[in-house]
């Protein structure tokens, strides 16, 4: 059976590169009808950061990236570790080290100066058996180190094809650190295979310490599972993504207001293609079409204007009823909100605003004009030198506009149009100078949709009511 993972770093938010490996992780299991499991990789005490581990399962969760077991904390699993590093020291595989960071810093400063590639230089495994039991009878902290044979080693990567490393350019890696923890190496190596994991799916930044890991998986018997390397993310001018140059954490992109359907659909395309022009991609369809052999080994290109474009299309797919639920959350949190402020015409305001909304944070803000059961109006939005309307125009646009409202029956853009068309040819004034008034009148803003549409989903009670008030204001 195959079995994926993801082994995130509790160190902070997710990265948008870590839900792409949990995302390839997730449908490659699916895919073969396998098992996804979530691993929380915490052996570095020093960059854990406190709510981290909630948070990237919260992120997972919401984008419904289910996994079948775990989460697994390595924290809690140190015995088993130290376990198998006795083994590797037992047999030779592995070494004491009792060097001090200031030794290794020099040894390294000694190797840039001889113009040599700085790696451990193995003096520790030259112990003798005596000053080594004396170094231990004095408790000397230590380390534990893997020895890496001098020959090469080949795996095929799934993304890669062949690669070909020699361990004399490989370091010897620390296994177990002086407090007893394990490092990523070696934990990873055994959670790997007592978890049954058969496809490791991975960033590229990990294929240098592949050759460790199946050396070590050498060492202690085992098979290594199959590899796939996925590429870097870049930024549009091709250097790595960083914080620097935009926001990198998944949570950044849903508190922006991005439907999650538009990020996975988005991420998904960072370093693979379906073959086809297709571009738009659910969950279930990505299950079904993704595949390995077409995942790129170029760096993928993070292009936010693709992303704004799927969103958009996503936000238009959606009905007022699911939209108005996603936007909800948002409305809550604006002091000006109250459900009280809700009404039978509520999903006809989502409606309104939905083709206009670029992200589901744009919701608050646009129907704001609708919700509000008195506007405080700001005079100086009526006023338009360029529409030549003073305040005088707009008292007039709004007396000559209201009575023949109030007789409308028919609340359609069409006979709205011809009702206030009629009105404008009547006083011998321009469009602008009867529409600009109305329309801050109905929604006391600088920008907002047009004034047949306006007095359409507002319906004759309530703009008819705005028009009064703003009559008022003006005329006071």
């Amino acid at each position: 059976m195959v079995v994926t993972r993801f082994a995130p770093s509790p160190t902070g938010f997710l990265h948008v590169g870590g839900l792409r490996t949990a995302l390839y992780a997730y449908l490659f299991a699916r895919q073969n009808k396998g098992k996804f499991i979530l691993r929380i990789e915490d052996t570095d005490q020093k960059r854990f950061v406190e709510g981290s581990v909630e948070s990237l399962q919260e992120v997972l969760k919401f984008f419904d990236l289910n996994w079948d077991e775990g989460p697994y904390f390595q924290s809690q699993r140190t015995e088993l570790y130290r376990k198998f590093a006795n083994q590797l020291l037992d047999e030779g595989k592995a070494y004491r080290c009792f060097c001090t960071e200031e030794d290794l810093e020099q040894m390294r400063a000694d190797q840039t100066a001889r113009k040599i590639a700085p790696k451990y230089d193995r003096r520790c495994r030259e112990l003798n058996p005596e000053k080594m039991q004396a170094k231990l009878d004095a408790k000397v902290p230590f380390v534990i180190r893997q020895f890496i044979p001098y020959e090469e080693v080949t795996f095929t990567d799934l993304i890669r094809d062949e690669m070909r490393f020699h361990g004399r350019d490989v370091d010897d890696q620390v296994l177990i650190k002086s407090d007893g923890f394990p490092t990523y190496h070696l934990a990873n190596v055994v959670d790997d295979h007592d978890m049954g994991i058969t496809h490791v799916i991975r960033g590229e930044e990990w294929l240098p310490s592949t050759p460790k890991h199946i050396w070590l998986y050498r060492d202690l018997g085992w098979t290594p599972p199959t590899f796939a390397h996925l590429p870097l993310l870049l930024n549009p001018d091709r250097t790595k993504l960083s914080k620097r140059q935009g926001d990198v954490a998944a949570e950044d992109y849903i508190k922006k207001g991005y439907l999650k359907e538009a990020i996975l659909n988005f991420i998904a395309f960072l370093g693979w293609n379906p073959g086809t022009e297709e571009e738009l991609f659910t969950l279930d369809q990505l299950v079904e079409r993704f595949s390995l052999d077409r995942v790129q080994k170029g760096g993928a290109v993070f292009n936010l204007e693709k992303l704004d474009w799927l969103n958009g299309h996503y936000m238009r797919e959606k009905s007022p009823k699911d939209l108005a639920e996603l936007i909800m959350p948002l409305l809550e949190r604006e002091p000006w909100f109250s459900k009280n402020l809700l009404n039978d015409q509520f999903l006809t305001f989502v409606a309104s605003v939905q083709t206009r909304m670029k992200s589901l944070n744009d919701g608050p803000a646009m129907l704001r004009p609708f919700l509000l059961e008195n506007l405080d109006y700001n005079e100086a939005l009526f006023l338009s030198e360029k529409m030549k309307v003073d305040k005088a125009m707009v008292a007039l646009a709004l007396e000559q506009a209201l009575p023949a409202l109030e007789t409308l029956n028919d609340y359609t853009d069409d006979a709205i149009k011809e009702c206030l068309t009629k009105v404008i040819e009547k006083m011998g004034v321009k469009n602008g100078q009867m529409l600009w008034p109305l329309r801050v009148a109905l929604t006391n803003e600088e920008y907002s949709p047009g004034v047949f549409e306006l007095l359409r989903v507002m319906g004759k009670e309530l703009s008819l009511k705005r028009l009064r008030t703003a009559l008022d204001k003006i005329k006071a």
